[in-house]
């Protein structure tokens, strides 16, 4: 069903300068005619939910009969529950203000020169990604409103959904009289589309990779392109001294249960000594009777029977109902510990203690840190982005869920009135 490429180089090349050809003229579409296009995808998925889910169903069809796990049909599949969160996910980006234009920081110098800067697009946003065809809408909504052009290359177990998805997609484009180039769906699954794809950079200004940490180093360690990536989500919840009850047993359970297969929830939770005896045996019988396997250092095992943790456990994202559990003897041995073993996603501190939950913000370096709040809240839609392309726990040039500004840079502009300079 996909495309059969004879030269995959060449096919590359011919997208890469499809996009760049339409990333200059995303630059200066209006806001208008961009929201304009979004709203037309949502309302064609809506109007084409028999056709998706027809094609999706050969997908999951290939999927079981490939052997893959549940947990992954789970993201392949498009219900009419995820048909519908993604008509409202793009009517939503159609909602937020456009960044595009946006001037800030101007200044009157000596030399009679006015300097500030514009946000401006990227360029040309390649995707790389696993499963999720949902991730095919929000990819082109976000690179859509924030005036980039997308490359999207998803996995070959979403092939027929992609496909469809990509039709509703360039339809839309068409009728709100952007270029079809705006948004490409690569239409091989051959490997090699991915190694040309990330050595394109007089086409592809920058790559997102999204799915599983093998993944994400070939691309990392192989682009010649700038990468906005993520390689593990262990995030730890930790239960200070002056924690109330209550809460942390709410936010640990909700942290780790409310969904299993995320790098948002929690991979190890931390307990102050002073709280263990207290709030541990409760907690630990909410986990295992939710299925939870735990995983516990000696101290851990001191109050509640459990398998021990080894070294590994502590740096393990495990993606399953595991958990790993280590008592502290305070805030200085949490943040040591997470310091050693965070993969600097997000880390959540549960505390009345307005004095340490500064310093736990202040000091632990991760993209996301939470005071009394779920580590699942770490996700682009719950921070009110619309939606993410991805959570990148680099340090440039985007860190944390990466919505719409995540996708621009800043350029100086300088105004003058016939200056020179003297």
């Amino acid at each position: 069903m996909t495309q059969q490429i004879s030269d995959i180089k060449q096919y590359m090349q011919q997208l890469g300068q499809q996009a760049r050809g339409a990333s200059r003229q995303l630059t200066v579409a209006p806001t208008k005619q961009k929201n304009d296009a979004l709203l037309k995808i949502a309302t064609a998925l809506e109007t084409n939910a028999d056709t998706l889910k027809s094609e999706n169903a050969k997908d999951l069809e290939q999927g079981k009969a490939n052997g893959l796990e549940s947990a992954m049909l789970d993201r392949l599949a498009l219900t009419d529950k995820v048909i519908a969160g993604m008509a409202e996910g793009l009517r939503q980006i159609a909602a937020l203000n456009d960044p595009i234009g946006e001037i800030s920081d101007m200044n009157y110098l000596p030399s009679g020169i006015q300097v500030g800067k514009m946000r401006v697009p990227l360029g040309v946003v390649g995707i790389i990604y696993e499963s999720r065809p949902n991730v095919t809408i929000d990819a082109a909504a976000l690179c859509l409103k924030s005036g980039n052009a997308a490359l999207l290359r998803g996995g070959s177990e979403a092939a027929y959904s992609n496909r469809a998805l990509a039709k509703c997609i360039q339809g839309a484009l068409r009728d709100a009289g952007l270029p079809e180039a705006s948004v490409q769906v690569v239409e091989t699954t051959d490997r090699a589309a991915v190694g040309e794809m990330i050595a394109m950079p007089e086409f592809v200004d920058v790559i997102i990779p999204r799915g599983g940490k093998g993944l994400i180093e070939r691309i990392s360690q192989g682009a010649k392109v700038p990468v906005i990536k993520h390689l593990d989500g262990i995030c730890h919840v930790y239960i200070d001294t002056d924690a109330d009850a209550d809460k942390a047993v709410k936010v640990a359970f909700n942290a780790k249960t409310h969904r299993y297969g995320v790098c948002n929830a929690m991979e190890t939770l931390l307990v102050a000594e002073s709280r263990a005896a207290e709030i541990l045996p409760g907690l630990a019988k909410m986990f295992v009777e939710k299925g939870v396997e735990l995983r516990g250092c000696e101290k851990t095992r001191g109050f509640v029977d459990m398998a021990p943790a080894t070294e590994s456990d502590w740096a393990t994202e495990y993606l399953d109902a595991i958990l790993s559990i280590r008592v502290v003897q305070d805030v200085e041995e949490a943040m040591d510990h997470i310091a050693q073993y965070s993969s600097g996603h997000t880390e959540s501190i549960i505390t009345e203690n307005l004095t340490t939950s500064r310093r736990f913000l202040a000091q632990v370096d991760s993209s996301s840190v939470m005071v009394n709040a779920s580590t699942r809240f770490a996700d682009g839609f719950e921070y009110g982005l619309g939606a993410e392309i991805g959570i990148s726990t680099d340090k440039f040039h985007a860190r944390g869920p990466v919505g719409l500004e995540g996708l621009t840079s800043q350029k100086y502009i300088v105004l003058g009135d016939g200056t020179i300079r003297e």
